[in-house]
């Protein structure tokens, strides 16, 4: 059996949720192929399938939204790569069909959440299943103009789906498809470095995890100074220079780039970030208070924000505050109103994938 993941290029988020998924899924299918289709980083699906055993093949499914930053979106850009990948897309479907003709074994497409792994599953007369928190439908509708007829276009695709796995945090997705809820995803924990461990153990102030997703958002190396009785640890910036700048501040340490930031989470009091799925649900996982800056022109960010006030500790900021350096680390947090569902989406999806392979293909 071939799992062939369909996988959003869009961020890192995407990857990070089927990462869980597919961990979960070697676990109980360990001659199973897994096979991730998608532009994400080489270096960061390795960093987050482990050694789970996953293949990648090197293909552009979607656009998503174009970012300036983790914060923004570039609407005019956007277009014009939809626009681009459009007379892309044939090509690319044949290079893959082709591909898995050759490998003689049953399929199991999975859409994380490119509306093209619709067509993919069709010529392969393969089951589809979709799995996330939204479709693209969900995203350009409210955009109006020409984005109306991608999300319409989008939206025809999703419907022609197996099965919808349906995770925490979600957009309408009106489908008209059988779907099952999934808890929060999230995959074990994995050993710190000794040497990591021990430096954060020697550190007698509260730890901050700062995380802005794979484009990060440029900060201030002085606004770390205004915080003299926290630490901040955070993945080294993009840009050689602030790296360097945020490197020589006392109390910032910056994480090894093969070390996950989920685990360092147990050594952690707070989150500094934006609304991001998986940080959300790794946050949960380990009931970690989160400051999250507010995001705007992005539609998944509002059911993310609900979904924090409802389930998360946390304080909500402005962009101004994170700019200024007003990140409210003094303050209390504010307490969820109520306990989330279950932390064992990663399993549940991966026993349904299970289900659907095992009485289709």
């Amino acid at each position: 059996m071939l799992i062939y993941v369909c996988l959003s290029s869009h961020g890192f988020g995407h990857a990070a949720r089927q990462a869980t998924v597919l961990s979960a899924l070697h676990r109980l299918q360990p001659s199973w192929r897994l096979v991730v289709s998608s532009l994400v980083s080489a270096d960061f699906l390795q960093l987050v399938c482990g050694s789970v055993p996953v293949e990648q093949r090197l293909v552009g499914w979607d656009v998503g939204m174009i970012q300036a930053d983790a914060l923004g979106v570039d609407q005019n850009r956007t277009l014009e790569s939809l626009k681009a990948l459009d007379c892309k897309l044939p090509q690319r479907l044949n290079q893959e069909i082709a591909w898995l003709a050759k490998q003689n074994t049953p399929v199991l497409v999975v859409g994380d959440i490119p509306p093209a792994a619709a067509a993919l599953a069709q010529r392969l007369q393969a089951p589809l299943v979709w799995m996330g928190n939204f479709g693209w439908d969900d995203i350009y509708e409210p955009l109006g103009g020409l984005f109306s007829e991608y999300a319409a276009s989008a939206k025809a695709q999703y419907q022609t789906g197996d099965l919808l796995l349906r995770c925490p945090f979600s957009l309408a997705m009106e489908w008209g498809l059988g779907e099952q809820q999934l808890g929060v995803t999230v995959s074990a924990l994995r050993e710190v470095p000794a040497q990591l461990r021990h430096h954060m153990e020697q550190i007698d102030k509260p730890l901050v995890l700062v995380g802005f997703g794979g484009l990060g958002v440029a900060i201030d190396p002085a606004l770390f100074r205004l915080w003299p009785n926290h630490h901040f640890l955070m993945p080294a910036p993009v840009a050689p220079h602030p790296r360097a700048n945020v490197a020589n501040e006392a109390n910032v340490t910056l994480i090894p780039n093969k070390v996950r930031p989920f685990d360092l989470m147990p050594f952690c009091t707070r989150h500094l970030g934006k609304p991001g799925y998986s940080t959300f649900c790794e946050a949960l996982s380990q009931d970690l208070g989160m400051h999250v800056v507010e995001r705007e022109g992005f539609a998944e960010a509002s059911v993310l924000m609900d979904g924090l006030r409802l389930y998360g500790q946390h304080r909500v900021l402005t962009r101004q505050a994170l700019t200024q350096g007003d990140w409210e680390l003094d303050q209390p947090l504010v307490h969820p109103i109520a306990p989330i569902a279950s932390k064992q989406g990663a399993e549940e999806a991966a026993n349904a994938l299970i289900k659907v392979a095992l009485s289709t293909v």
